[in-house]
């Protein structure tokens, strides 16, 4: 065996994962960032909130288009339509919270999603173990949430809300984890679909503390 070429396509390997890495944080960086813009915005000028059918229209449309174009430069203009209308759906969210002395709260929120996702990151870029059986609990995570966010469009339970409050937090910090982790070992070789998980993870991060912390606020 020519262990110049093992050496060499070891070295490109690495080199193709650190490329992926790096690209998904400088994009993640940047729709967060464009993100709070639009969030900021829509605070400020009390922007209404969006119905729900045109919201989860647009996100799951947006998010369909973002990973069919995930290999082309359109996938960065859909990437960012998707965390702009995301961004945009926080203001009236904020501005509810602000409006009821709730801003000790958002920050609360803020600071610990920030917090949350770099603890999870600095522990699935330093780990060993293999985190990859967290993918089969994601899977069944899924229809748990899917099932219980319907059960709770027809109860309207506040103690239902707080438990799926939770367990999005604990879905989210899960598909960060899994995210990272095969960004690192090779798993993940899109960036903008990386982006994409990390960001809608982060997402429903800061929603779930906000609700948490809120209480009967919601």
């Amino acid at each position: 065996m020519d262990t110049r070429s093992v050496y060499t396509g070891t070295q490109g390997a690495v080199r193709d994962t650190n490329k992926v890495l790096r690209n998904t944080y400088m994009l993640l960086s940047l729709t967060l960032g464009f993100s709070a813009i639009v969030a900021g915005v829509a605070t400020v000028m009390n922007m209404p909130p969006l119905h729900w059918a045109i919201f989860l229209v647009g996100v799951y449309g947006l998010m369909f288009l973002t990973e069919k174009n995930r290999d082309n430069g359109m996938g960065l203009v859909f990437t960012f339509a998707l965390t702009g209308l995301l961004g945009y759906s926080l203001g009236p969210i904020i501005n509810m919270y602000m409006n009821n002395g709730g801003g000790e709260i958002v920050m609360t929120a803020l600071g610990g999603t920030a917090l949350t996702f770099f603890g999870l990151s600095a522990y699935a870029l330093t780990t060993k173990r293999d985190l990859s059986f967290i993918g089969g609990m994601l899977f069944v995570g899924f229809w748990v949430l899917l099932v219980a966010m319907v059960a709770n469009i027809f109860l309207q339970m506040s103690a239902l809300s707080l438990a799926l409050s939770a367990m999005f937090m604990l879905f989210s910090s899960g598909a960060i984890l899994l995210t990272t982790q095969q960004i690192v070992r090779g798993g993940e070789t899109n960036y903008i679909s990386a982006t994409v998980t990390l960001y809608v993870s982060i997402y429903n991060i800061f929603l779930s503390l906000l609700s948490l912390l809120g209480g009967n606020r919601n």
